[in-house]
C-alpha cells in the first residue's frame, strides 16, 4: 500500500511525463516558473489521488459487470474518467488541468497507470523470502 503523501507525488511526476507526451493534455495557464509548475503538478496530483481515493472505488462497484464483461480493460475507461472529473473540478480554479478530448484522457490514463505501477514497485511489502506479503 502506497502512502497517501506519496501517492500524490507519484500522480504528480505521471502528470508532468503524460503532459510531455501528449500536445491535448497540458497545465493552464502555462507557467515559466519551474516552481510554480511544480505546486501546480502537486496540486493536481493531490486531487487526482483524492478523485481515486473516494470517487473511483465507488464507479468500479456501480460498473462491476463492465469490469468482467471486458476482462478489467474498462479499468482504463474509468480512470480517464478521473482524469476528466479532475480536469473538470480544476477549470473552476486560476490553474488546472486541461484535456481536449477523451482519447486524450484514454490514453493519459493507459501511461499513468503504467507510470503508477512502476513508481508504486518500492513500496511493496516483500516478506523474508522476497516474496511480497499480502496483507492479513
Amino acid at each position: 500500500m502506497v502512502p497517501f503523501g506519496w501517492r500524490i507525488v507519484i500522480n504528480a511526476v505521471g502528470l508532468w511525463i503524460v503532459d510531455g507526451l501528449w500536445n491535448s493534455i497540458r497545465l493552464a495557464p502555462p507557467d515559466e516558473s519551474v516552481l510554480n509548475q511544480i505546486a501546480q503538478y502537486l496540486v493536481i496530483g493531490l486531487l487526482l489521488a483524492a478523485v481515486n481515493t473516494v470517487v473511483k472505488p465507488l464507479l468500479k462497484v456501480l460498473s462491476f459487470p463492465l469490469y468482467l464483461l471486458t476482462l478489467g480493460l474498462f479499468g482504463l475507461v474509468v480512470n480517464a474518467a478521473m482524469l476528466e472529473l479532475v480536469a473538470w473540478a480544476t477549470s473552476w480554479t486560476s490553474f488546472g488541468l486541461e484535456i481536449d478530448s477523451f482519447g486524450s484522457a484514454l490514453g493519459a490514463a493507459l501511461v499513468l497507470a503504467l507510470v503508477t505501477a512502476a513508481l508504486s514497485v518500492p513500496f511493496k511489502r516483500r516478506g523474508r523470502t522476497g516474496k511480497p506479503v499480502t496483507p492479513a
